[in-house]
């Protein structure tokens, strides 16, 4: 098929030609999806189509980057709960501070970030309590069980919930 289309031939004749040859020669024959409707025929026409069903196929998924950093904090909050030593745990912190302090500076387009920087000795003190043992007699340290949930909420602003609770009292 990599023959040039000869002069004094129309361009649709020479293209009917090769896809009769090419259909008598078997080439459409096992075709993936033959003697099946067309998918998504029914959908309304999406210009990004083709992008969404690329991500689909690979895996991959999309935040704006608000919701984007929103989960990096919660992720950075469950590896210092992980990390061996204070200086990593500081490392961490810090790290997932300097990304909320430019995300601040510069605010992402999306859903607003809600988000303020974790003060530093205050993980790092919780982090040492979960470590410390149980109860002064034994060597055990609380990490045998699982570390309880952060006092860090994520999402500064006050939940529905909690409002309603204190209207109720």
């Amino acid at each position: 098929m990599t023959e040039r289309k000869p002069p004094g031939v129309s361009f649709e004749t020479w293209v009917d030609r090769q896809v009769r040859v090419a259909a008598e020669q078997g080439g459409f024959d096992d075709l993936p999806g033959a003697g099946k409707p067309l998918p998504d025929l029914d959908r309304p026409y999406d210009e990004l189509w083709w992008v969404k069903k690329k991500m689909d196929r690979e895996g991959l998924s999309f935040l704006p980057p608000a919701l984007a950093l929103r989960k990096e904090a919660e992720d950075a909050l469950e590896a210092v709960s992980r990390a061996p030593s204070e200086a990593r745990v500081r490392r961490i912190v810090a790290e997932i501070n300097e990304k909320i302090a430019a995300a601040r500076r510069m605010p992402p387009p999306g859903p607003p970030l809600g988000l303020a920087p974790f003060d530093v000795e205050q993980v790092v003190r919780e982090w040492r309590e979960r470590r410390s043992p149980k109860s002064p007699g034994t060597d055990r340290p609380h990490e045998e069980s699982p570390p309880p949930r952060s006092r860090f909420r994520l999402w500064r602003g006050r939940r529905r919930d909690d409002r309603r609770d204190r209207r109720d009292r």
